[in-house]
């Protein structure tokens, strides 16, 4: 079992986490400019949006609608984000109004790659989807990390399709 370092916390993103998510995502892809003022109200929606548990005898006792977006990061002992990825879930019609986990722009800071971080966040996404009843968690990522995702439990199972809106000209 893999275990923080540590000093080490994993948490809910906040509006505080500004600086450290979006350095730690430029780990992973192009941010852009994104204001402070967007990050936080980008947060306070996320905590709005709520999926109904399913009803087909999986909801637990007590539990109400879930957020469907789970912002995580990792902190280190002196509270700088080092890690950060998120969980959506997304309410489906098949599999009885199921609910399907899709895990999303998982990023380590470069000077922590190694302790595994990317694995402690994975294991932690993947519980949020357990626990709030999707009867399966999707990601895409690149081939070159797939070997990662499949220590974490993950396999194989399609082809990542994509359409980019970037290059055609807006009305």
């Amino acid at each position: 079992m893999t275990v923080l370092p540590e000093g080490y916390q994993i948490r809910r993103a906040e509006p505080s986490d500004y600086a450290g998510v979006l350095d730690t995502l430029k780990v992973l892809t192009t941010v852009g400019d994104v204001t402070e003022r967007e990050f936080a109200e980008r947060i306070a929606y996320w905590k709005t949006v709520k999926v109904p548990m399913p009803v087909r005898g999986k909801r637990p006792v007590g539990m109400g609608d879930i957020c469907a977006y789970n912002p995580m990061v990792i902190t280190d002992e002196a509270g700088r984000v080092v890690a950060t990825g998120n969980i959506i879930i997304e309410a489906k019609l098949i599999h009885h109004c199921g609910l399907v986990g899709h895990i999303e722009d998982i990023a380590v800071a470069s000077d922590q790659q190694g302790k595994r971080l990317g694995m402690l966040l994975i294991n932690t996404l993947t519980e949020i989807g357990r626990n709030a009843g999707c009867y399966k968690i999707i990601l895409d990522c690149d081939p070159q990390n797939a070997d990662f995702y499949k220590k974490c439990g993950y396999s194989e199972a399609g082809l990542e399709m994509q359409y980019r809106f970037r290059n055609e000209s807006k009305p």
